[in-house]
């Protein structure tokens, strides 16, 4: 069993960025940021916000950059409610967080949370992996209209990809999605690591297909 079959979400995230920039996993230490899964603080005390989570602190650096680019290996319910309420260019338009995360039961039709972020102007997301197959699947057209409406040019990739890599703006933001959500977050503006993020966002957008709405 190798090392990265038992190590943490976090662990694996910073042993994959190192060997990406060809770096010591020490010597990130102080240039990345973590959050994993069952880390954030307990939501009793005042820094246990939602962005102290790893799908929370996802949604805010997306709500916070101008253009975003991300490739995405595996849909979350969770996750795309949190991002529909980012991208959303009113409040308005954030109660219609459900559609994003269609046909994923009660989980995915709730948007109890809306996002004091202004929107994106530009943002690429290119769908991979099961991600894909999602897209392409029975409720890919009313995924495929969610994005639509808040202004996401959507690809679709045929591959796999390991982890999310996210381009947003002046960060790099690398994540481990797992059959839970988001397991764990690194993001940094280091420029070692930003130009392998979107380096990496470039080679999966040239090998993948925009898709339209319908």
């Amino acid at each position: 069993m190798s090392d990265d079959e038992t190590a943490s979400p976090a662990a694996v995230l910073r042993s994959l960025v190192a060997r990406a920039v060809d770096a010591d996993p020490a010597s990130l230490d102080d240039r990345v940021e973590v959050v994993e899964r069952g880390d954030e603080p307990d939501a009793d005390d005042a820094a246990g916000t939602d962005a102290s989570t790893p799908a929370g602190r996802l949604a805010e650096l997306v709500g916070e950059a101008d253009s975003v680019v991300a490739v995405v290996p595996r849909f979350d319910a969770d996750l795309a409610r949190r991002l529909n309420a980012s991208l959303a260019a009113s409040g308005s338009d954030a109660a219609a967080g459900g559609d994003v995360a269609a046909g994923d039961d009660a989980a995915a039709a709730e948007n109890d949370a809306e996002s004091e972020s202004s929107a994106p102007r530009e943002v690429r997301v290119v769908f991979t992996g099961s991600a894909s197959d999602r897209l392409a699947g029975a409720t890919g057209p009313v995924v495929r209209r969610a994005l639509a409406d808040r202004g996401v040019d959507t690809y679709r990739h045929e591959g796999e990809s390991p982890v999310a890599v996210v381009l947003a703006e002046d960060r790099a933001v690398v994540g481990v999605i797992d059959g839970d959500g988001v397991a764990a977050l690194l993001w940094t503006g280091d420029p070692a690591v930003r130009e392998w993020a979107a380096a990496t966002c470039r080679r999966y957008l040239d090998d993948a297909k925009r898709v339209t709405e319908g």
